[in-house]
């Protein structure tokens, strides 16, 4: 799974004025992050999975799948607090073309370790790709603690986590103990240097549908254990990243998209178009920071 190292980019869903997917907008974000990133995540959080009906979905996939020519890999959103539901998912969506799976570990339940274990065994039993684990407390109410993770790592079909916990000592951990091949891939566009130095191989990124080449640069540099060249292209971010989230994800990077030309800001409830106020921030470090 080397081909699903580097830079992945969470890809948001640009939607039009009423509400509807702007596949338009769509291939101008898949022209624009392929001059940098080296896979794509489709109907992951940012690309609003959990306000598009099975259909949509559907449609998104096939689009991307279809306007290609890069053939970057294509790793596909499929996760739930519902194990029969997943597994459902899983059987009823044609994965052809699609490199791996990402799955989000079970939200709003709650689950034990023993539960979450489970859970993820039972979908990587069913699942005709291999699983990428993805840990994000923030979101969830649970964590996916390092012992749990390590357990996993052992299924056959289980090749990565995306890890969001913001728990370095958690992450160190992973990368201590995890078999060889075993993905370690940062879920925090901040924290993919720090990753990197303990053993990372990627970051799986919001701020790299706007700056795909700054992401590019990062890491690879980091990948090269060039951490002062990797340090640049991150500082470089720094003011950025926290408005990103202030009002929800993707509220912030649509905005920003908006500001480049990409695609509109449009969200869709319950999530709120980003405020005047966030708008006219994103949008004055824009002006005064054109990274390439």
């Amino acid at each position: 799974m080397k081909k699903l190292s580097g830079t992945g980019v969470a890809l948001v869903t640009p939607f039009t004025t009423s509400g509807a997917i702007d596949f338009p907008a769509l291939r101008r974000l898949l022209r624009h992050t392929a001059k940098g990133v080296d896979y794509w995540v489709v109907m992951g959080t940012t690309g609003e999975a959990s306000s598009l009906s099975k259909d949509e979905k559907k449609e998104v996939l096939q689009f991307i799948l279809a306007n290609n020519p890069a053939r970057l890999p294509v790793v596909y959103g499929v996760g739930g607090n519902n194990t029969a539901l997943v597994i459902e998912e899983l059987k009823a969506t044609d994965t052809a073309g699609v490199t791996a799976l990402l799955s989000v570990s079970p939200y709003y339940n709650k689950p034990s370790q023993e539960g979450i274990c489970r859970h993820f065994i039972a979908v990587a039993d069913a699942s005709p790709k291999p699983i990428i684990l993805y840990n994000v407390p923030g979101r969830t109410g649970s964590n996916l603690t390092a012992s749990t993770t390590l357990l996993l790592a052992r299924h056959p079909n289980i090749i990565g986590i995306k890890e969001a916990s913001g728990n370095l000592e958690q992450c160190m951990a992973i990368a201590r103990d995890k078999p060889p091949g075993f993905l370690l891939i940062s879920g925090d566009d901040l924290l993919t240097v720090p990753l990197y130095a303990i053993g990372a191989v990627g970051v799986i990124s919001v701020l790299a549908n706007a700056y795909p080449n700054t992401f590019r640069k990062m890491t690879t540099a980091a990948g090269e254990h060039d951490f002062t060249r990797a340090q640049k292209a991150l500082f470089s971010l720094l003011d950025i990243n926290t408005p990103m989230y202030e009002e929800g994800n993707p509220v912030g990077i649509k905005a920003l998209l908006s500001e480049l030309g990409i695609c509109k800001p449009h969200v869709r409830m319950p999530l709120a178009q980003a405020s005047p106020a966030l708008q006219a921030r994103i949008r004055s470090w824009a002006r005064k920071n054109p990274i390439r």
